[in-house]
């Protein structure tokens, strides 16, 4: 995932006398505000995690992911698959991170990198390229073997890993490149939801399905009859959440199918905006008093209210439920699901593990079918005049944004998941497979970006300060 974290337009707080809690709380706000931040509690998480897999405690490593958990409301009780722990982290804490997902790719698909057709056809062909190579490279280790069912694996790139080490490169890599691999990511993840969808579905019950088309039928609705409040679209999401879960499909489909719905327009125009906001602001000054503050003043109040309220109703529903969840998938959801998933217990066939068919698979395809699927796939279309690289970015540089692509953490967990019986043999050689070579993966993505010339070409937008505001 990828936010937004700077601005040049100035606010009252970064002005205000610092109080007692915002001294406390600003070393974490600051690591927050870090491009990396989301990366590096993610590697925190795993560490603890293999840590945790590893000790004289790992009993209780398996006792906090099986451990039964109740959902329902009065008498009823959610039953599905006698719910655990490390089920409610999968099936729907996730759902939550894939409904940040299909957010993001609704935003770049109507008004970002992936809207216009000749922006978007590098990092849609490299995405596509980079799905397919690693999966046949896959196959070429598995083929005729009971690890078949894994080829999805290592097709999914960790966009939180892969912006996380690029942003500690600063302004040795071009910012068009951080724009290619954020968008080939999204195109990735939205390739991977089609893998999932389409693959990794056994037995489907129809009548939940239908069900399900039912309250997508309204929540579309709702946004054609301009409801604007993130509740009328959370609550029918919470049945339709259901629904898929009893269904076969897997649940956390519902969270992007949710996020297709939800409305991209504002409810005034930009126009209408600044003029009563405008308005509301002269209120305020107007009704200054020297002898008065806001908690006495309530025209004051009035005006600040007013200005919140228009706040509210010209940013689209779908940028403010973006920039809500970002903090929560980020720094909760992302690394939960990392502790809950990413500890491996490595008993004494380590180098068994390591060698087997499906580890070996995982790794190759992501260390070389990544990249070498990224990059062919890339100069297969700058060939045929389908798309040009950007300006200041070379070969090389595309070459270590590749290779970062092979860092398949999250997604490629959660693929393993639903490829492989958790806690078998081979769900634990997957596991192995996506820790090893993604470590392997960052480390050439690094290398090849390090050996890159420190200053690229200036691009236009490292002229002046600019505020980005694509993702808000």
């Amino acid at each position: 995932m990828s936010m937004a974290t700077h601005s040049n337009i100035p606010t009252a707080v970064e002005h205000a006398v610092p109080i007692p809690s915002e001294r406390l709380v600003r070393p974490f706000a600051r690591f927050a505000s870090m491009s990396s931040a989301g990366g590096i509690v993610l590697l925190i998480c795993t560490v603890i995690a293999m840590v945790w897999a590893n000790s004289g405690a790992a009993d209780s490593y398996q006792a906090f992911i099986n451990a039964p958990m109740n959902i329902g409301v009065g008498s009823w009780l959610l039953e599905h698959g006698h719910m655990t722990v490390g089920i409610f982290i999968n099936d729907a804490l996730m759902a939550v991170f894939f409904l940040l997902v299909g957010l993001e790719i609704k935003r770049e698909v109507l008004v970002g990198e992936l809207s216009d057709i000749k922006k978007a056809t590098l990092p849609i062909a490299g995405a596509v390229g980079g799905m397919v190579a690693p999966a046949l490279v896959y196959v070429m280790f598995n083929l005729g073997g009971k690890g078949i069912h894994g080829w999805g694996v290592p097709m999914a790139t960790d966009i939180a890993f892969a912006l996380g080490i690029l942003a500690l490169l600063g302004r040795r890599v071009p910012n068009s490149l951080r724009i290619f691999l954020t968008s080939l990511a999204i195109a990735d993840d939205l390739g991977a939801l089609l893998v999932i969808a389409l693959f990794y579905t056994q037995t489907v019950k129809i009548e939940y399905l239908a069900v399900g088309a039912g309250i997508v039928a309204i929540l579309i609705g709702l946004n054609k009859l301009g409801f604007k409040q993130a509740i009328w679209f959370i609550v029918p999401g919470i049945f339709l959440w259901y629904c898929f879960l009893e269904s076969g499909v897997h649940a956390t489909i519902a969270g992007v199918v949710l996020a297709a719905t939800i409305p991209v327009n504002p409810r005034v125009h930009v126009s209408k905006y600044s003029n009563y906001t405008r308005a509301a602001l002269d209120c305020f000054d107007e009704a200054d008093d020297p002898t008065q503050d806001i908690r006495t003043n309530s025209t004051q109040r009035a005006a600040v209210l007013a200005i919140e309220k228009n706040n509210h109703t010209v940013l689209p529903l779908l940028h403010r439920m973006e920039h809500g969840l970002h903090g929560w998938v980020a720094f909760l959801i992302i690394p939960i699901f990392a502790l809950a998933n990413a500890g491996l217990h490595l008993s004494g066939n380590f180098g068994d593990e390591l060698t087997s068919k499906v580890s070996l698979g995982v790794i190759f395809g992501l260390v070389l079918g990544k990249p070498i699927g990224i990059i062919l796939a890339c100069v297969l279309a700058v060939k045929l005049g389908l798309g040009t690289l950007s300006k200041g970015v070379t070969w090389r540089h595309m070459i270590g944004a590749s290779c970062l692509a092979g860092v398949g953490f999250t997604m490629a967990l959660f693929i393993a998941n639903l490829g492989f019986e958790p806690g078998s043999e081979m769900h634990s050689e997957a596991k192995l497979g996506i820790l090893v070579g993604s470590m392997i993966a960052a480390f050439l993505g690094l290398a090849a970006l390090l050996s890159c010339p420190s200053r690229p070409e200036p691009e236009p937008e490292e002229a002046g300060p600019v505020m980005d505001t694509s993702k808000y």
